[in-house]
């Protein structure tokens, strides 16, 4: 511990870096997975079969298949086919794509709640099915999906440090850096483990008020 306390000191910098490239794979892959959800979980209700069959298709191999199998996927043999990704960007398409296809089916389920009434109130009213989406049955849905998807998003945070199997410098990559030059495995381990704590606590945080807004626009309980 002598030792570990004045190279922490000296670590600070590089342990900033990895936390900031933490949190950016953290932002870029939750973006990516919402797009990705949202696209996915509306095409598998869609009308068509063919539409629907191929949405299903891509969630179950997603969700069906390890992420970090996928993630070396992209970095070791996409190469092989003649694309190459910088290593953050493999990470970040691998997150996205995974978690993308989990909260295709929060999406999916979310939509399927709202209340069929709602649906033919619209319909009488003359809306179009793009118009009835934006308007009556996403609004519902948003409410339904914020503590699922932060369930998730606190899962995509938790699966980062996957990423420095790959050379992303993030902040497992720097704390194990830290303890390959103290010694100090407990230590270092016991500081990477409250500092991700920190992280999805802020995260949780953060989506519970989006929880609460989005009930209070639907006018649910819970609201503010």
């Amino acid at each position: 511990m002598a030792d570990f306390l004045p190279e922490l000191s000296r670590a600070v910098p590089r342990l900033a870096d990895g936390l900031l490239v933490t949190i950016e794979a953290t932002v870029l892959g939750s973006a990516l997975a919402l797009v990705l959800a949202y696209a996915l979980g509306l095409l598998s209700r869609s009308a068509r079969p063919p539409v629907r069959g191929a949405a299903r298709l891509v969630v179950e191999f997603f969700r069906g298949t390890s992420l970090y199998v996928q993630l070396f996927w992209l970095f070791f043999a996409l190469p092989m086919l003649g694309f190459r990704l910088e290593p953050l960007a493999c990470g970040v398409l691998a997150l996205g794509l995974n978690f993308g296809a989990y909260g295709s089916e929060v999406v999916r389920g979310a939509v399927a709640a709202v209340p069929r009434a709602q649906t033919e109130a619209a319909i009488a009213l003359g809306m179009g099915p793009a118009l009835r989406l934006r308007r009556v049955v996403l609004p519902q849905a948003h409410a339904l999906m914020v503590a699922p998807f932060k369930n998730l998003l606190v899962q995509l945070l938790k699966a980062t440090p996957l990423l420095s199997l790959v050379t992303v410098p993030d902040l497992t990559f720097q704390i194990d850096q830290l303890r390959s030059s103290t010694g100090a495995t407990a230590a270092s381990y016991l500081l990477l483990l409250g500092l991700y704590f920190g992280l999805a606590v802020v995260l949780s945080l953060g989506m519970n008020a989006l929880e609460r807004a989005a009930k209070a626009r639907a006018g649910q309980e819970g609201g503010v």
